[in-house]
């Protein structure tokens, strides 16, 4: 089956304000269902990802990922509280996800010094009624807290769990319109791309061409970028060497994978690899770029709802000896607000790494490709990401033009 091209008409790509409305509403009933498909009374949720998906709740991402100074409770049925960090309980404002916003109490050594035991007690005590509020089950999911904050729920006889399982499966599968927000997100970060390929001149730092991506995220309200990951001449093999200082030359591989939390806090996450200067390619770059390029896309063409993790591992594009060894950590992985369920391994690793599961209909899917030699040389990053429709058809969501002197 074709893949279905990319969309840029405005009304495929910008969810409408009842559209943003109703789809906060839906992603909150499907956690809701997860929790109740569990048995669980409720989840208490830390991760600001986790938060923005259930209630649409937007507040200083970065730093509410390593301080647990804000949270959600969500019950199965009842009453949803969301603690809002001091001072900034407007922010809920205008989210019906939300029926009640209290001050976060901080549980934290940071906030409490040595009176973080008694503090957390009282946290604890305070979930405790709600959870009771809700009928009193003894089931409940917790995440992204301190270890003393889930000693302290135990006390009063709860079975816990982690509320990722919930949340991972919640996510992905993508509610009605949810898809327009993941649009919005990758047309935003493709035009911070083409602003970045656009400053690519020898002579220019991996940092300084980095950056030009970051303003373009930052102008369209998205929120941040979640890896360095830009590399240059022989740093883009191995794979993963972080942006640095390095001056980029005339003829390097320049590779780029984005992984920007973008608009309405969505994963833009696609991968390219440019060539720097005006001149041409030669044989070894050409070689490592069409092999990531037939990797790709041969990888694309397979995927069908239905199918299982395990088939599709067996039947992708075979990489070739030389560079197995500095292959990709994945062939596909799931993605929402970030990269989520299912993760799937190639067929070298499925033993040791792997598990199986079955494309559904609703999911978003990151397909993975590199190729770099192991003994050395420039490598290439290439990846697309995918929507399953409800139809059964495939939609190519990233929508960026290949390097065509490397193609050639």
């Amino acid at each position: 089956m074709a893949l279905i091209r990319p969309t840029q008409r405005l009304e495929d790509c910008e969810p409408t304000a009842a559209e943003i409305a109703q789809i906060q509403r839906d992603r909150m009933a499907r956690v809701k269902a997860e929790l109740k498909k569990r048995d669980l009374t409720a989840c208490i949720l830390f991760d600001p990802t986790h938060i923005r998906y259930a209630s649409g709740s937007r507040n200083m991402q970065v730093y509410s990922m390593r301080n647990p100074a804000r949270y959600l409770f969500v019950p199965a049925e009842g009453k949803v509280v969301m603690f809002e960090y001091a001072g900034c309980d407007f922010l809920a404002d205008g989210l019906d996800t939300i029926d009640e916003v209290r001050p976060a109490t901080a549980i934290s050594y940071y906030f409490c010094n040595d009176n973080l035991g008694d503090v957390t007690k009282r946290w604890a005590a305070e979930l405790h009624e709600l959870i009771q509020q809700c009928g009193g089950g003894k089931k409940i999911a917790l995440e992204s807290a301190t270890s003393a904050a889930a000693f302290a729920l135990q006390a009063y006889g709860y079975i816990l769990s982690d509320a990722q399982e919930p949340l991972e499966r919640a996510r992905c599968i993508k509610v009605d319109n949810e898809i327009k927000m993941v649009r919005a997100s990758l047309r935003a970060a493709e035009q911070g791309v083409r602003n970045l390929e656009a400053a690519l001149v020898p002579g220019i730092t991996e940092n300084a061409l980095w950056s030009h991506l970051h303003q373009h995220i930052i102008a369209t309200d998205g929120d941040y970028i979640e890896t360095r990951l830009l590399s240059s001449g022989p740093r883009t093999n191995p794979w993963f060497h972080e942006c640095s200082t390095r001056v980029i030359e005339d003829g390097d591989l320049v590779g780029l994978d984005t992984d920007v939390v973008g608009r309405f806090g969505y994963y833009a996450d696609f991968s390219r690899t440019f060539l720097c200067g005006k001149g041409q390619a030669n044989a070894a770059q050409k070689t490592v770029y069409q092999l990531a390029y037939e990797q790709i896309h041969t990888n694309m063409e397979l995927v069908k709802p239905g199918m299982s993790f395990s088939e599709y591992t067996t039947r992708a594009w075979k990489i070739p000896k030389p560079y197995q060894a500095r292959r990709y950590f994945a062939l596909a992985h799931g993605v929402g607000m970030c990269g989520e369920y299912p993760y799937i391994v190639h067929r070298e690793d499925s033993d040791a790494k792997g598990y199986d599961g079955v494309f559904e209909p609703g999911m978003t899917l990151c397909i993975e490709g590199y190729i770099g030699h192991e003994d050395g040389g420039e490598g290439a990053k290439l990846e697309e990401q995918i929507y399953i429709r409800n139809d059964g058809s495939i939609e190519l969501l990233s929508d960026y033009p290949f390097e065509q002197r490397l193609l050639g």
